[in-house]
């Protein structure tokens, strides 16, 4: 245990403490300013009971719902999926070129990818310069269709991990196993469905997981395009938290919302764990 002392405690000061202190503040009415600020006092579970009694928490939480599963579980997911399968047949060059131009959205620092993606959005901005050309009314997307925009830059920002991940598990799939299928007379949907994605079973776990985890805690993507708005209509669970605890100085508030999200987080974790279980022999 000696060697590992260093990593667990680093691992106690920098997660296991935040977390502890999260759950503990959740139960206060510590504030930013103020009397709370410097003596807060425990409240039990009035913040958690004035947090489910909020119109705006379940809207908040069904926005996060729809921001993780369309954005991470299915867009980031099955088009990494899709783009990993087409640079495994395309020619080394294009496959060179491709990759490329997908890994730098993602080495992108979060700030720079957020204003790249807003200035794409923005009534005057790249899209609707686009469109233009093909005589097309101009949208205000960060106005009228807030989440669809920050969905879709989500997307361009973190396709790049699903598509390196499922790389690497596709150069693992033994080439005699696929020509075997493909002797056999299985076709090439057949042999995605029933022979690749069964062995990259572990890979899709993985993979799922940590998009998952990642785009549920994503904030500057949000509030460098929207803010949440307009009219909290593209408010996560992550925007509504900064919002309560730094704009309105209601840390124990905000710090509840974050509970939250960790109680999320943990139960996609757990869902995604028995996933990655080999199964049983009959």
């Amino acid at each position: 245990m000696l060697p590992l002392a260093p990593a667990i405690i680093l691992i106690g000061v920098f997660l296991v403490g935040p977390i502890a202190w999260s759950f503990y503040g959740s139960f206060t009415n510590a504030a930013l300013t103020g009397a709370n600020a410097q003596n807060p006092e425990w409240i039990g579970f009035d913040n958690y009971l004035n947090l489910f009694s909020d119109p705006l928490f379940p809207q908040s939480l069904l926005l996060t719902v729809v921001f993780v599963l369309v954005s991470a579980v299915i867009g980031q997911n099955f088009l990494g999926l899709g783009l990993a399968l087409l640079m495994q047949q395309a020619h080394k060059t294009v496959a060179a070129v491709v990759g490329t131009c997908v890994v730098a959205a993602w080495v992108l620092p979060e700030i720079v990818a957020a204003f790249v993606a807003y200035a794409f959005f923005f009534r005057d901005g790249t899209l609707n310069q686009l469109t233009g050309f093909a005589g097309l009314p101009a949208v205000d997307w960060l106005f009228e269709q807030p989440m669809l925009a920050i969905i879709l830059a989500n997307i361009w920002r973190g396709t790049a991990f699903s598509m390196m991940v499922y790389q690497a598990a596709l150069n693992d799939v033994p080439r005699e196993i696929t020509e075997a299928a493909e002797i056999d007379g299985a076709g090439g949907v057949k042999r995605l469905v029933f022979v690749t994605v069964p062995m990259i079973r572990r890979s899709i776990a993985t993979n799922l997981m940590l998009i998952t985890l990642q785009t549920l805690a994503v904030f500057t993507l949000i509030y460098v395009m929207t803010a949440g708005g307009p009219t909290n209509r593209s408010t996560t669970l992550p925007i509504m938290a900064y919002e309560e605890a730094f704009r309105y100085s209601d840390i124990g508030y905000g710090t509840a919302i974050a509970v939250v999200m960790l109680i999320i987080g943990a139960a996609f974790s757990l869902a995604y764990i028995r996933l990655l279980r080999e199964r049983k022999e009959p």
